[in-house]
């Protein structure tokens, strides 16, 4: 089993496949009007689809972006500054990453998060000509106010859980889950140390946010994940449609 897509509704699939490409290096198959983009390797690629046009994000819907996973965070910033691109400065946020922020032209939001924390990274770890080169799709970001029934659902998947992060100044925690049997470098959850571990991954985890008690609004152009190794169809614990590769 692998989390193998990522599907979006869009109003311009050739349009987002272009930036996806020029910006973020990602490769393009399309089928008809729907295109496939994504990284060489066993992470997921992102489903573009048509008949979209009118998403805006909010902090009340359910999916919230995906996270791309790169080597050095400053040169993938000032590559896309080059580029014209829109984007934040890269910060180290709490004991959680080293990252910044992007969205792509249709408004789904991007995370670019290093694979160490600030003053980890190594010398010469990427080539600033190419510096998506290693990138990844790292994670999936989804909102749940009950992480209990996501928990169930996930594991009644085959998926493990692989990190829990306190983030609590700002009113939430993170649970990532994904298809591995890897062991973690320490087998307390919680512990900061797994977190550089998990950023290097090679896979894309399934990453909940998770606000206690909360209801999040279904969002149209949101149109689920993609699982390889599915038998059929399915809803997740939210009623989002999961499907087969």
């Amino acid at each position: 089993m692998r989390l193998s897509a990522l599907r979006l509704r869009v109003s311009d699939t050739d349009r987002l496949a272009q930036f996806y490409s020029e910006a973020l290096g990602m490769s393009v198959h399309k089928v008809g009007q729907t295109c496939r983009i994504g990284y060489h390797g066993e992470d997921a690629d992102l489903l573009l689809m048509p008949g979209g046009g009118g998403y805006a994000p909010d902090r009340g819907q359910r999916y919230w972006k995906i996270g791309v996973t790169v080597p050095d965070v400053d040169m993938a910033a000032a590559f896309l500054q080059g580029q014209g691109v829109e984007i934040s400065a890269p910060q180290q946020f709490l004991d959680i990453g080293y990252m910044c922020h992007l969205s792509d032209p249709e408004g789904f939001a991007i995370e670019l998060l290093q694979h160490e924390f600030e003053g980890n990274r190594p010398e010469q770890g990427a080539d600033p000509a190419a510096p998506f080169a290693q990138a990844r799709i790292g994670q999936i970001t989804l909102r749940t106010g009950d992480i209990a029934s996501e928990d169930t659902w996930c594991r009644d998947q085959g998926m493990t859980l692989l990190s829990v992060q306190d983030v609590s100044p700002y009113g939430f925690d993170l649970h990532f889950y994904a298809f591995t049997d890897d062991t973690l470098p320490n087998p307390d959850l919680w512990a900061v140390e797994n977190r550089e571990w998990l950023w290097r991954r090679p896979y894309t985890t399934l990453e909940f946010q998770h606000v206690a008690g909360a209801e999040f609004a279904p969002v149209p152009d949101y149109l689920g994940i993609e699982i390889e190794g599915l038998p059929s169809p399915l809803k997740d614990a939210f009623g989002d449609p999961v499907l087969p590769r």
